[in-house]
Formats: C-alpha cells, sequence, structure tokens
C-alpha cells in the first residue's frame, strides 16, 4: 500500500503515508482508515471489500473540521478515532457521537480532540487542547504525540495513551533523553483529563530493541494475557547534541508486541523479547518496493477469519509509505 499518484497530483499525501488506525463504519456498511497524510498531516480512506487487500482501499483525501479555525496557523496530523476497549476494530460511540484524537502543533506537539455523529464527518474540534506538555522537569515537556484512545463502559472511562518526549535527562537506565509511552485516563462527565504517567519506558536491558526510545501504542484485548500492546520503538537512544532531521527519534523503528494482565492496562506492562522483525531481515522484495530505514507506528486489525492484518509506514524519513502483513489472529507474545 502507498500514497496513489493521484493524490500526490492533488496536493496531499505525497511525503508520508502512515500511521493508521482502522474502524468498522457500519452504517455505511464499509471500513474507514484514518492516517498521517502529509501535506497536510492527515486523511482518510474507505474499504468496502477485505481491508487485508491493499487493492480495495480508496483514498479520500484529507478531514474535513467544521471549525478549521480553531487550529489558526497550527498543522493537524495522525488522527485516531476513539475505539472500544474490548473490541478491536469498533469505534466508540459517546453520547450520539465519535471522537477524533489528533495532534497538532501549538508551540510543540500537543493533542486536540474533535466530535462527529458520523465517522465519514465532517470533524469539530474542541476550544481546548486535551492533553498539554508537561513541565520542563517531566518526561513529556518537550512534546505529547502518537495518541491512541480507548474507551472502558465499565468504567464510563477513556484512557488515552500517547509519546512523551523530555526536554531534560530522566531516570531511564539506558536512554535519558529517550520518549516514553505514557497513558491519560479521563471519566465522563468528570473533570478532563489526568496523567498518569510512563507505563512503557524505555526498556533497561542493554541491547533491547526498545531501549532506546518508544512510540505510539495500539492497546488489544489478549489471550494468553490480558492486553496485547502492538507499538514501535527503538535500541538507539536520542543523543541530545544531535540537531539532525532523526535527533528525537534515531534510527531504527522497529515494530513490536507488549503486554500487560492488569484490568485496567495503566501499569504492570511487559516488552516483549523481540520485535516482530528487524531492517536487515526484510525480504529484498520489500525492500526493492521502498520498506526500510524504519519500521514505523503499526496498527493491527483482526479479521474474522483466523486472520490478522498489520498495517505500518516505512521507508526513508519523510518518504513513508503504508505497507501491510497478514499474520495470525494473534501476536506472538511469550
Amino acid at each position: 500500500m502507498a500514497a496513489s499518484q493521484g493524490a500526490a497530483e492533488e496536493g496531499w499525501g505525497g511525503v508520508v503515508m502512515g500511521d493508521p488506525c482502522i474502524v468498522r463504519d457500519d452504517e455505511a456498511g464499509l471500513w474507514r482508515m484514518f492516517l498521517f497524510a502529509l501535506p497536510p498531516g492527515h486523511a482518510h480512506a474507505v474499504c468496502e471489500g477485505d481491508p487485508a487487500d491493499p487493492a480495495a482501499w480508496h483514498l479520500l483525501g484529507p478531514l474535513e473540521f467544521t471549525n478549521p479555525q480553531v487550529l489558526g496557523d497550527e498543522a493537524a496530523f495522525k488522527p485516531f478515532v476513539v475505539s472500544q476497549a474490548h473490541s478491536p476494530g469498533e469505534p466508540a460511540l459517546i453520547g450520539g457521537r465519535y471522537a477524533l484524537l489528533i495532534g497538532t502543533n501549538h508551540r510543540a506537539k500537543v493533542i486536540r480532540r474533535a466530535w462527529s455523529p458520523s465517522l465519514g464527518g465532517p470533524w469539530t474540534l474542541e476550544g481546548q487542547v486535551l492533553i498539554d506538555r508537561g513541565r520542563y522537569e517531566d518526561f513529556d515537556a518537550r512534546h505529547v504525540d502518537a495518541v491512541s484512545g480507548y474507551f472502558f463502559p465499565e468504567r464510563n472511562e477513556l484512557l488515552y495513551f500517547y509519546m512523551g518526549y523530555p526536554s531534560c535527562a530522566q531516570p531511564y537506565r539506558l536512554s535519558a533523553f529517550g520518549s516514553a509511552q505514557a497513558a491519560a485516563a479521563e471519566l465522563l462527565g468528570g473533570d478532563g483529563v489526568r496523567k498518569l504517567g510512563p507505563v512503557l519506558p524505555p526498556s533497561s536491558r542493554p541491547g533491547h530493541w526498545a531501549s532506546g526510545w518508544v512510540g505510539g501504542l495500539q492497546l488489544l484485548p489478549g489471550r494468553e494475557h490480558r492486553w496485547i500492546g502492538v507499538a514501535n520503538a527503538s535500541p538507539t537512544p536520542p543523543d541530545p547534541a544531535d540537531t539532525g532531521l532523526a535527533a528525537e527519534e534515531p534510527p531504527p523503528s522497529l515494530g513490536g508486541f507488549a503486554w500487560c494482565d492488569e484490568p485496567w492496562p495503566i501499569k504492570g506492562w511487559q516488552w516483549n523479547d523481540e520485535p516482530i522483525e528487524r531492517i536487515e531481515s526484510i525480504p529484498a522484495g520489500a525492500a526493492d518496493g521502498g520498506e526500510g530505514v524504519n519500521l514505523w507506528r503499526h496498527f493491527a486489525l483482526p479479521l474474522g477469519d483466523d486472520r490478522l492484518a498489520l498495517f505500518y509506514n516505512s521507508g526513508d524519513y519523510f518518504q513513508e509509505k503504508l505497507f501491510l502483513k497478514l499474520a495470525g489472529p494473534s501476536p506472538p507474545v511469550r
């Protein structure tokens, strides 16, 4: 799967296609994909057939907002639809509306939220930032990014996972300046979002595939474990002296799994020993098609016929395309 030539000719999606979020739109009778498409930073696609068939997906273009003036000169990117925690691929209908989480550049990366009664939009942005950066000494003082969100109806609560980048050294054994995966929660009808801190910091095990920095996370109900996290991370720690393009997220980015046995998955997370695939293991045919350098944010879609579709973006920085793997019905976590 890749950005189509037609999209590039229309002036969107010609640089990056990735960071997918896929949900079932029962009202329209199709699947919807929300993705990071640069420019402008967001887009959507639909599939009326088999979502594991790349040819069945049709790009529609950037998302539509009823009040884009809320963004001002902020770019909006990496959209994610809040989903039912216990039902992969099912969007959460909350008070007759769906919630869309989206990153924006509000002096730095922060998270906003928009609402719509239809998954096809248009979306109405809230006036305030949903998840802001922390204070200077906090793990998320530099940016908050790569958000995902889940509704737990038994708690009447939303749980968000997001990537927090630090501005100063953190107490991570092998990567003081590496980003961490964090959680935040929001009780519906409550007083707003409360941050819960890092739940998956960089691994403290030398040589581990997630010991450098940690990216976005998708939550799935598991089989051997209560919860599975589909994440991307790197064994390479950021160097605070580096000012290059890849300074905050040096290569390689790798996809892999973590697991948690807590009913409310805000603690007790453990990394799987190995990633799904390493860069040097990419088959020649896939490398010829543009896969390599990094394996970015992964999204796993369980299908009803004993298959699991794994979507992710890969390629040189700012030349990323969307790729697809097919696997069994559940991640191989041990």
